[in-house]
């Protein structure tokens, strides 16, 4: 079985954990809005996201940051952490990005890091530059790895990845992340009908 059946199978069998993200589907309904857009994913790569972000006149950009989380947390030097972030992220094209898909990821990046993450994206990022994610709110617990988030065509949302292991969640308030992400400013917080805040954020 090829990849491309095995995820769509996936997002099939978990339709009844799928969510709605207004925030989410605003950036998408904006996307029909502007020329062009450079979209930065921070997540894997998904075949729902690819074939989304291809409808529209879009440049997007994929990390797949899960897998450094781990290295980014157990950094202290501070020029040390924005090397390193700045590894872990696609090499710069000489486009200034649009839009960050940072999905589930900034509940696993420790405040350090985090700042380090975000701050290396506003480097190349434009004025105006909006960023998209999700954080634990309600729950006191979260998986114990970043989830696999794709959208549905329907524009909900579905995380593909397992729940069974779960670990504390930091539960980031709105102040904590105004903290930890210099430059960047809240443009809309939604709670979500899944204990989650939906976060949008204008550099």
């Amino acid at each position: 079985m090829d990849r491309h059946a095995s995820s769509i199978e996936r997002a099939e069998g978990a339709r009844s954990q799928k969510f709605n993200a207004p925030l989410f589907r605003s950036l998408v309904e904006a996307l029909q809005t502007r020329n062009r857009w450079v979209v930065l994913d921070l997540g894997a790569a998904h075949t729902e996201t690819i074939s989304l972000f291809a409808r529209y006149r879009c440049r997007l950009d994929i990390a797949d940051l899960a897998d450094g989380l781990d290295e980014l947390n157990v950094l202290e030097d501070r020029r040390q952490l924005q090397v390193t972030a700045e590894a872990l992220l696609p090499a710069r094209s000489g486009e200034a990005t649009d839009l960050v898909l940072c999905w589930d990821l900034l509940n696993y990046l420790e405040r350090p890091a985090l700042s380090a993450v975000m701050s290396c994206v506003a480097e190349r990022s434009r004025r105006n530059t909006l960023a998209h994610a999700l954080i634990v709110y309600s729950d006191a617990h979260m998986p114990s790895r970043p989830g696999s988030l794709v959208p549905l065509p329907d524009l909900h949302l579905v995380n593909l990845a397992s729940q069974a292991d779960r670990r504390p969640a930091p539960r980031y308030s709105p102040g904590d992340l105004s903290d930890c992400l210099p430059g960047y400013a809240i443009e809309r917080a939604m709670l979500l009908g899944n204990g989650m805040q939906e976060f949008l954020f204008r550099l």
